[in-house]
């Protein structure tokens, strides 16, 4: 991270080194692992596809990419359809049948000269203007420039209706600063290595070095992922308050975006959005209709989720009844959770500025005491890591009759998405040393042929995780991710067969 002026521009010395997106408004600039996705877009598509760079709003994309386009080409025009003049749009009703004009006029109008294969053109915001997306189709087959797009809301009926959607098109989903990522940010980046070194090395951390990674990390659960969050708290020496000034803008202007949604289902995602802090914070964390508004039923809120979604400011996680099988085979509909995007925006979301401070809110996240609402906040980073890297949210219940309630709950189950060797793989998050795992006892009973894969031994200076080393161990059979116990495990499971 470095800090720079805001009218000035840093040309790095080698750019396929360095992932940047800078923070225009507080002069920041960041490394994101998303600069090499767009490197590797660059070389493989070769102007044969355009770029589209989907997220929610304030996570960085349009400034990451301003910045690949400064770093990779001659030149470049960004056009934020945002606040683009009336003329620039006319361009794409007009000029399309003759690019040499419709280039012309963009050049003239953005003050840039444009080199062919050597330049890009950014549509900035292009959920906006629609017709520019459709005219990707035509303006990637002309091949002279690169087109890279950035958006959100991509997907809704409204944005789409009277377009073709172009296949021409490579889709990048981008989100808020992941933990490896806020550590550099941070200054923090040689206690990365280490952790991956000691992971692939299956030994646990050094205590120290084990203590600071704890405290860096939840630092990143108060603050979160969003850009102009970390700038004001390191701006604010470590204010947490800073950073919190920064999320509930953030917040407020999801409010705002949820206004301007179609009346028919702007009430509901309103009302979701509300109450995701609230569901998060029961025991059973999932989404209740009924409760909502008297007498509604889960399919009225499918626009609802679908929002949310394509958003990306909330990941939704859906119950399945079969684990055996492909999750998404039995996913259900009526069974759903909520997660905010971020981490760092749920606590803003879940406690007002007087509860933060008085209720002494984040002590207590440091102390490990803050009870039922840490559970939350980790579920909640558990959630948002696992979207990042790519996979479906699912859980996994079990209703007894006899009991009347769920004696299995899984918080997540994720799978290999293999055809040939399918495995799944149930996740369930404790927040402190009061815990049970009564669950993955109940799991173990309905699906016996199950072994447990530890990365390390025994942690050697005790406290709650030997503790629950120790309790793992007692109820599964446990093996080393070693080639010989890798064997022994598939050998074990062979048996059991």
């Amino acid at each position: 991270m470095r800090i720079v002026r805001k009218c000035c521009y840093i040309k790095l010395a080698d750019c396929r080194e360095m992932c940047y997106s800078i923070c225009e408004v507080m002069h920041m600039l960041f490394k994101r692992k998303i600069y090499n996705k767009f490197l590797a877009w660059k070389q493989e598509a070769n102007g044969q596809k355009a770029l589209l760079v989907e997220g929610a709003r304030r996570i960085g994309k349009s400034t990451v990419v301003e910045e690949f386009a400064k770093n990779e080409y001659k030149s470049y025009i960004l056009i934020d359809f945002a606040k683009a003049p009336e003329n620039v749009k006319s361009y794409f009703q007009l000029h399309l049948n003759d690019l040499d004009t419709f280039y012309m006029l963009l050049s003239v109008q953005y003050g840039v000269q444009l080199y062919p294969r050597e330049s890009a053109i950014i549509f900035d915001e292009v959920q906006l203007f629609p017709k520019a997306r459709e005219a990707i189709k035509y303006l990637v087959a002309d091949g002279r420039y690169d087109f890279l797009e950035t958006g959100s809301l991509i997907s809704i009926k409204e944005n789409v209706k009277d377009i073709v959607i172009p296949s021409e098109e490579r889709h990048l989903k981008m989100y808020p600063l992941d933990f490896e990522e806020f550590c550099w940010a941070l200054n923090e980046a040689p206690l990365i290595p280490y952790i991956r070194d000691c992971f692939e090395k299956r030994v646990p951390l050094e205590r120290s070095m084990h203590n600071k990674a704890m405290l860096l990390f939840k630092q990143y659960l108060l603050v979160g992922g969003m850009p102009m969050s970390i700038v004001a708290f390191l701006e604010g020496q470590k204010d947490f308050g800073k950073s919190d000034v920064e999320k509930r803008d953030i917040l407020e202007l999801y409010r705002n975006d949820i206004m301007k949604i179609k009346a028919q289902y702007r009430s509901k995602v309103l009302a979701i959005f509300d109450q995701i802090p609230g569901l998060l914070s029961r025991h059973e964390k999932r989404v209740v209709f009924n409760k909502i508004v008297e007498g509604s039923m889960a399919d009225q809120y499918e626009e609802t989720f679908f929002w949310l979604s394509d958003s990306m400011i909330a990941n939704e996680c859906r119950r399945v009844s079969d684990p055996n099988v492909g999750l998404s085979l039995t996913e259900s509909d009526t069974y759903i959770k909520c997660y905010l995007g971020d981490t760092g925006l749920l606590v803003s979301h879940a406690f007002d500025e007087n509860e933060l401070l008085e209720d002494e809110v984040y002590k207590q996240i440091f102390a490990g005491k803050l009870g039922l609402n840490e559970g939350m906040l980790y579920e909640n980073v558990i959630a948002q890591m696992m979207v990042s890297n790519g996979h479906r949210l699912f859980f996994y219940t079990q209703y007894n009759a006899e009991k009347r309630r769920n004696d299995i709950e899984i918080d997540f189950i994720i799978a290999n998405n293999s055809k040939t060797k399918y495995k799944m793989y149930p996740i369930e998050v404790k927040s402190s040393a009061k815990y049970s795992f009564e669950s993955l006892k109940r799991f173990k009973e309905k699906y016996p042929h199950i072994v447990w894969l530890n990365p390390s031994e025994r942690p050697y200076w005790g406290g709650w995780w030997a503790k629950t080393y120790d309790i793992l161990a007692n109820e599964f059979d446990m093996y080393r991710l070693t080639l010989d116990d890798l064997n022994n495990a598939l050998k074990k499971l062979m048996v059991n067969r």
